[in-house]
This record gives C-alpha cells, structure tokens and sequence, in this order.
C-alpha cells in the first residue's frame, strides 16, 4: 500500500537530502518550502505523515502541526528545527505532534520515526474504517424486518437509542436479541466507547461475579494477579448481560446494587470503583414465572424493566421469511462464491407456513446448509427438510427450540388457546355460542377459561 509523506522546509540542500533518503517504492513524496505552501498541500491530498521544519517564512511548522491536526485528523507530524527550545517542543506536542528532532539529525533516526509515524497513521485510518463498517452494519435499517411487529420493534429502538435507559429485551432464542443490542448501543452517543457482551449461561456461576466486576490478587485459589471484570472494561459504553435470567441470586443483589449507585467492589477487594455503564439485559424466559419460583429478584426485574422490548417469534412475521431468506442467501453466496437464485414459489410458500421453533437462527441455519450442499438450480421442495413439505407443522404458537425440539404440553396447551381464542371471535365474544363452535359443554367451557384465565 503507497502512503503519503509531505517534507517541508525552506532550504534546498535540507529538502533535497529527505527527499533523497525517502524515495522508495511505497511512499509518494511531496514536497513544499513554506508553511502556506504546506497548509495548501494538506487541503488538497490525503497526507499520512509531514516532516517539517519549525522555523520557515509563510507559517512556521507549528501552524503547519495544527492545519494538519484539523484537516487530516489521522496525519502524524514530526518537526525538526536548528533552534530546540523546551518550550517550542512542549507547545509541539500539546498540538499532538508525533515527535520533535534537533537538527543536525541522524538519518537512521529520523527515517525510523517516519516509518513509526506511517504506522501509526496507518492504524488509525484503519480503526475509522472499522469503526465505520461496524456502525453502517447496525443501522436501523440494516435490522431486516418489513412486517408491523418489526416495524414497532425497530420505532422503539430508535426511540431508546438517544437515551441512557436499561433496556430488558425478551424474546424466545434466536430471535436476534444481541442484533437488537448491537443496534441500540450504535445508534446511541455512546458507540465511539466499548459494547461488552456477557453471556450469563455461558459462564460458570461460581465466576460470573469475577466475570463481571474483576477481582484482587489473592481473592481466591488461582488468583495470582489482579484482574478487571466487564463492567469496569464498559465503562462509557454499554454492557450486555444475555441470558440475565440464568444468573445466580446471590449474585442478583449485587448487579442490583450496581444499577442503583453505578459503582462496585471487586472481589475480595476494599476500594469501590466507579462506572459510567449503560445496561442491556435479555432473556428467553417468563421473568414473571421466575419471579413467582424464586428464581429471579423482584426488585431487580423492576429495575432492569424501565424499557421492555419484546421481539416476536419468527412464526408472527411470516411476512418477513422471504426478505431474511433472501438477505441470508446472499451472504453464503458471497461465503461460499456461489451465484444460487434462491427458492421457487411453491418451497417459499411452504417456509412461510411453517412455524420455526429456532426462529431467525434456524432460518439462516437452513440456508447456509442448502447453499453448501446445492450445486446449482433453485431449492425446491425436495431440497427442504420433511418437517417443512409434508404437513406436519408446529401449530402457530408452539413453544420449541433451536434444535427442533417441541414441549408436547406446552405444545398442546398453546393449540388449545389458540382455538379457544378462535371460537371467541367467532362467536363475538358470546361464551355460549363459543361453547357449541367447540363441541363442549357451557359449564365445562367456561371452567376452561377460568382455568386458563383467559378473558
């Protein structure tokens, strides 16, 4: 890769020797011999890194220091002059210069700092870069969604986004919660800052409070040296605690207490540290069952549920199948290098209709598996797995997993409030009539709805 290096300096023998000592095949050099001429040159081209002298008619190298920190933010500069002083080279580097030479120099010398400088600039350049992708990958409008329930979710988050609130997230597995997070915490005026996840499930639970808030040395058997937790490593940022239902009690009051002043102790340590940390928490669970199990503090719920948002299942937005079908099939077709055009009408239809247990997760798993083992053609319905072709679907509104798996009670029960919801609409909400749409009996009816307190 060419980089940019801008020599200025008004004597020629002086301009002549660094140009010489810098041609090489990955620089292109440029050169002026006043501070005016330099200033020019910086507006005009994409300079890594300017070697100036201090001293110079037209603008000495302060104010060419300062032209190229404000217009080429991700430049280095390094300035030598015949005539040092402790305080030029102090205001130098206030100005964030790279580094300061005394004429006569060494040439070794000088040619390693350029070379340290080009590096530098380098890195930064690529850091905005990153930084770039990673904020054009969560847009709003890069969440796929075109349905009204997608749609409500994504006006929520850009409602939430400009704030400071802890935001609770629940949904079933892969429904894209951490995507939600992600977009949140880019959206928001912290995203130049960390966003740490930590997955609470993942973590053993003896060291999820180490995990989270650090430890000292000596804290315990093993801790040989002192070590920061993920609350002090989000600090101006945002930190995402997934799976929050699965974390211990005992360590529940603590986070509590976290939330509440902001600060905390390491273990085993005395001295509080104090943080600026945006929480997000997620969930697959019924909080309120784990609540009323014992299983999850109260007042910790109550806390982290300032702003709920909840994601639908993937079978409430059929709608949305074929764009995230759609979106997941280029990406493995990039991935793999194939150019497959995708599902005929009749294999879409059958995905549309059925109900994904595994939500978003096992739509983009399903696709990533016919682009590997597809040749060529489109996927048709004998290329899509029995569950989804040959009429045995979940019925809408069936708990499952990731891994297909289904709850037979859960299952059955959520089939039967479907259908007793059904008759009610039905019948315009006249129980008796209700009843006989369903074949039963008034009081057995109505017995059923007090028992599944459904209104």
């Amino acid at each position: 890769m060419t980089r940019t290096l801008l020599i200025v300096d008004d004597e020629d023998h002086v301009l002549d020797l660094l140009t010489s000592i810098f041609t090489r095949p990955d620089l292109r050099l440029l050169a002026a011999r006043s501070g005016k001429e330099a200033c020019a040159l910086i507006d005009r081209e994409d300079v890594d890194v300017v070697l100036t002298d201090l001293r110079m008619p037209q603008g000495d190298g302060l104010s060419v220091l300062a032209h190229a920190k404000k217009t080429r933010s991700n430049s280095e500069v390094i300035l030598l002059t015949g005539f040092g002083t402790v305080e030029s080279a102090v205001q130098a580097m206030k100005l964030g210069a790279f580094h300061y030479v005394r004429k006569p120099f060494k040439v070794a010398d000088v040619s390693n700092l350029v070379d340290r400088a080009l590096e530098l600039s380098c890195v930064k350049k690529e850091n905005v870069k990153l930084k770039n992708e990673v904020l054009g990958r969560y847009r709003l409008d890069s969440v796929i969604g075109l349905s009204e329930p997608m749609r409500q979710v994504l006006s929520l988050v850009e409602k939430v986004s400009a704030t400071d609130s802890t935001i609770l997230i629940l949904g079933e597995s892969g429904t894209g919660k951490e995507l939600i997070a992600q977009a949140i915490h880019y959206n928001s005026k912290r995203a130049d800052r960390m966003l740490v996840p930590v997955n609470c499930a993942a973590i053993p639970s003896e060291l999820l409070e180490s995990e989270l808030f650090g430890h000292v040395k000596g804290a315990y058997t093993g801790a040989h040296i002192a070590r920061s937790g993920r609350f002090e490593a989000a600090d101006g940022g945002t930190i995402f605690l997934d799976e929050i239902a699965e974390m211990p009690p005992s360590l529940q009051a603590k986070l509590l207490r976290v939330l509440q002043e902001q600060s905390f102790i390491p273990v085993g340590g005395t001295k509080t540290i104090e943080v600026d940390v945006r929480v997000i928490a997620a969930t697959n669970k019924d909080l309120d069952k784990e609540i009323a199990a014992g299983r999850f503090r109260q007042d910790l719920y109550f806390r982290l549920n300032v702003i709920p948002i909840r994601l639908p299942p993937l079978r409430e937005r059929p709608e949305d199948v074929a764009v995230l079908a759609d979106h997941f099939l280029r990406k493995w077709n990039r991935e793999t290098g194939r150019t497959l055009p995708g599902f005929s009408p009749d294999a879409m239809e059958s995905l549309k209709r059925y109900a994904w247990p595994g939500n978003v997760r096992e739509l983009e798993n399903l696709v990533e598996r016919l682009v590997v083992l597809k040749r060529s053609g489109r996927f048709d319905l004998k290329d899509l797995p029995a569950a989804m072709v040959d009429g045995r679907r979940i019925p809408a509104g069936a708990p499952g997993t990731a891994d297909g798996r289904i709850d037979f009670r859960q299952a059955t029960t959520a089939y039967e409030n479907n259908l007793i919801r059904e008759a009610l609409r039905m019948a315009g909400g006249n129980r008796n009539r209700a009843a006989a749409i369903l074949g039963l009996k008034r009081t057995t009816f109505l017995e059923m709805l007090k028992r599944k307190a459904i209104d």
